[in-house]
C-alpha cells in the first residue's frame, strides 16, 4: 500500500501541477498576453474563461478514460492521462502570444487547455480507484486520501515555481518569458510520473470482475443518473472553495487591492500547506466516523465562513488574508479528504471508473469552471468588500449540503459487525 499510495500521490501531484500552473498564469499574465485588445477586466474574464474550458473538458475525459478503466483496467488510464496532460502543458509554454500570431494565439490556448482538462478528467478516477481497490476496508479512507494530497502538492509546486520567478524577475521579464518556465518544467515531471507508475500492478477488484460493462457510460446514465447528479452537486462547493482561494483571490488581490503578487501567492500557499498536511488526519476520522458526517460538516462550515473570508481578504493585509484562506481550506478538506473513498463506494465495480469520475468532474464544472468568472464579475459590481462573491459561495455550499444530505453512508461495517455498507 505505501508504494501504491506514493505512486498515486506523485502522479496526481504532477497532473494537478500542470492544471494549476495554468490557473495561476491565467490570473496573473494571460489577460494582457493573449487578450490585449480587451479592457483589463474583460481580459481577466477571458483568461478565466479559457481556464474554465479545462473543467468543461474534464467530464469528457472521465467518459473517455472511464471507458478504458472499466473495460481494460485502471492502470492504463494512469499512464495515458499523465502523458496527455504533460504534453499539452509543455505546449502552452511554447505558445506565441497574441502580438506574434494574432487571434490564433487565444484559439490555440483554448485547444491546449481542453487537452489538459481531458487528461485530468481521467487521472483522478484511475489514481483513486487503483488505491481504493487495493486498500483494506477499515483503512480505505486513509489510503485513498493520499491521491487527494496530490492536488495540494501540485498547487504548491506550481505556485512555488511562479513565486520564485516572480521574486527573481522584473514584471516585464516575467510577462515576456518567465511565465513559460513552469510549463516547460512539466516535461521533466511527466517523465518522473511515468517512471513511477510503470511498475504498478492492476487493481485486484478489476481483475476479479467476470462481467465487464460493454458501454459503461450507457449503464451509468441508465442506472445511476440520479447518483451522478447528486455527487456532482455535492462536490461543487469543494471546487468553488479551492478555486475562489487559489485563482480568483490572486487576480482580485493583485488587480483590485494592489497587493504584491508575491504576498498573495505566499498567503494562499501557506493555507494550502496546512490543508495538504491535515488531509490524512481527516481521512482517519472518515474511517472512524463515516464519510457522510464529515462531508456535511465541511459544507456547513463553508456556508458559515464565506462572509468572514471575503471580509478578511478585502483588508489586503497578509495575516487576515491567510486566516480567511485557512478557514476555507479547512472546510474544503473536511469534505475532500474522504471523497476518494466515498465515491468509489457509491458506485458498483463494473461502472465505477466512469461513474465516480463523471460525478467528480461534473462537480468541477459547477464549482471550478464558473467560480473565477462569476466571482470576478460580482466583485466588479461591488465596493471594496465583494459581498456578492460571499453570497454566491454560500449558495453553492448550501446546494452541496442538500446533495450530501440525500446521499447514503458507505463506510464498511467494523470487523465482526453486520455488513450494511457498500464494499469495494
Amino acid at each position: 500500500m505505501p508504494r501504491i499510495a506514493a505512486a498515486a500521490l506523485a502522479g496526481t501531484a504532477i497532473e494537478f501541477y500542470d492544471f494549476f500552473v495554468y490557473g495561476t498564469a491565467a490570473a496573473l499574465v494571460f489577460g494582457p498576453l493573449f487578450f490585449p485588445t480587451f479592457s483589463p477586466l474583460a481580459g481577466t474574464l477571458a483568461a478565466f474563461a479559457t481556464f474554465g474550458v479545462g473543467f468543461v473538458a474534464r467530464p469528457l475525459g472521465s467518459v473517455l478514460f472511464g471507458h478504458i478503466g472499466d473495460r481494460h483496467g485502471r492502470r492504463p488510464v494512469l499512464l495515458a492521462s499523465l502523458l496527455l496532460t504533460g504534453a499539452s502543458t509543455v505546449a502552452v509554454g511554447c505558445l506565441p502570444a497574441y502580438g506574434t500570431i494574432g487571434v490564433a494565439a487565444p484559439l490555440l490556448l483554448v485547444g491546449l487547455r481542453f487537452l489538459q482538462g481531458l487528461g485530468l478528467g481521467g487521472e483522478w478516477g484511475g489514481a483513486v480507484l487503483l488505491t481504493a481497490e487495493h486498500a483494506p476496508a477499515q483503512r480505505r479512507a486513509l489510503w485513498s486520501s493520499f491521491p487527494q494530497v496530490g492536488p495540494a502538492l501540485g498547487f504548491l509546486l506550481a505556485n512555488g515555481v511562479v513565486l520564485a520567478l516572480s521574486s527573481a524577475l522584473s514584471d516585464a521579464r516575467f510577462a515576456q518569458w518567465g511565465w513559460r518556465v513552469p510549463f516547460w518544467a512539466a516535461s521533466v515531471l511527466a517523465l518522473v510520473g511515468l517512471w513511477l507508475r510503470s511498475s504498478l500492478a492492476e487493481s485486484p477488484r478489476f481483475l476479479e470482475l467476470g462481467d465487464r460493462a460493454r458501454v459503461p457510460l450507457a449503464e451509468v446514465v441508465r442506472d445511476h443518473w440520479r447518483l451522478v447528479l447528486l455527487t456532482a452537486g455535492a462536490l461543487a462547493v469543494g471546487y468553488a472553495l479551492f478555486y475562489a482561494v487559489s485563482t480568483w483571490s490572486l487576480a482580485y488581490g493583485t488587480e483590485r487591492l494592489g497587493v504584491d503578487r508575491v504576498v498573495m501567492l505566499a498567503c494562499v500557499m501557506a493555507a494550502v500547506v496546512v490543508q495538504g498536511t491535515l488531509t490524512p488526519v481527516v481521512a482517519l476520522l472518515g474511517d472512524r466516523y463515516g464519510r457522510r458526517p464529515l462531508c456535511l460538516a465541511g459544507c456547513a462550515a463553508a456556508a458559515v465562513w464565506m462572509f468572514p473570508m471575503v471580509a478578511l481578504l478585502a483588508t489586503g493585509e497578509p495575516l487576515p488574508m491567510f486566516l480567511g484562506f485557512l478557514g476555507a481550506m479547512l472546510a474544503f478538506i473536511t469534505m475532500f479528504a474522504v471523497i476518494a473513498a466515498y465515491l468509489p463506494e457509491l458506485y458498483e465495480p463494473r461502472v465505477r471508473c466512469t461513474g465516480a469520475a463523471v460525478g467528480y468532474n461534473l462537480g468541477g464544472v459547477l464549482g471550478g469552471a464558473l467560480t473565477p468568472i462569476v466571482a470576478t464579475a460580482l466583485a466588479e459590481q461591488g465596493g471594496r468588500v465583494p459581498w456578492g462573491v460571499a453570497a454566491y459561495l454560500t449558495a453553492v455550499a448550501l446546494l452541496s449540503l442538500g446533495c450530501f444530505a440525500l446521499l447514503p453512508e458507505t463506510r464498511p461495517a467494523p470487523a465482526g459487525a453486520a455488513v450494511g455498507a457498500a464494499s469495494v
